[in-house]
């Protein structure tokens, strides 16, 4: 079992890919939202953004193909691929993650939620009872910056009122785990989505939640 190299007084989470098992379907939907538009897109194109607000994706994909890159038109796909997304998903959780979320609660942490993904759609795809057991949440169309930016992870501590020294953050992909490093918080990556190339910034990469769940209550003690 890994051990933290200090006693976190609060985690914060990413939601899609490690709380909710949600990422395919934003593939699909951003896949066919784009292509509407004349714009391709693989699966690294959207899972290594994961995090990012949504108009930032839109406004990168159309500039890395030369496509009109106008704010008007970037909402426009935005709003299709909400749309799309709304129709075709069916949220579940990831293996482990209520019973982390409930463990954790019980221990004493302060959590938070900081997601790239729209106030409207954590609503939908998020049970009511889980998103209460967190103190403070922040979505994508509720900052400035989104990932990577330090932003919402800094929003995040000053609403729990915490240093950077006293938090861990739960993410799993690049640009949430950037997000997190500029904050100045530690920085643990679940292999839920990427292999762990890609996580390599990260302070410690686990295999699933199960393992975060034993590495925090051992944190704990």
């Amino acid at each position: 079992m890994k051990i933290l190299p200090f006693r976190p007084e609060a985690v914060i989470f990413d939601m899609d890919g490690v709380i909710t098992d949600t990422m395919g379907f934003h593939f699909k939907a951003w896949k066919k939202a784009l292509s509407a538009y004349g714009i391709k897109a693989g699966y690294c194109d959207i899972y290594l953004r994961e995090g990012q607000k949504g108009l930032d994706t839109a406004l990168e994909m159309m500039q890395e193909q030369n496509i009109d890159s106008s704010l008007d038109k970037a909402q426009e796909i935005l709003q299709l691929k909400e749309d799309i997304f709304k129709k075709i998903s069916h949220p579940k959780l990831m293996e482990g993650a209520s019973g982390l979320l409930v463990d954790l609660k019980k221990e004493g942490y302060k959590m938070a939620l900081v997601t790239g993904t729209a106030r409207r759609e954590v609503g939908h795809i998020l049970p009511t009872d889980l998103l209460k057991l967190f103190d403070y949440t922040l979505t994508g169309d509720e900052v400035k910056a989104g990932k990577p930016d330090p932003e919402p992870y800094t929003r995040a501590l000053e609403a729990l009122e915490l240093s950077s020294q006293e938090a861990v953050v739960i993410e799993n992909a690049p640009f949430g785990i950037t997000s997190a490093k500029r904050a100045g918080i530690y920085c643990i990556a679940v292999c839920t989505y990427l292999e762990e190339e890609h996580l390599q910034e990260a302070d410690l990469i686990l295999k699933s939640l199960k393992e975060v769940d034993e590495t925090l209550l051992k944190a704990h003690c």
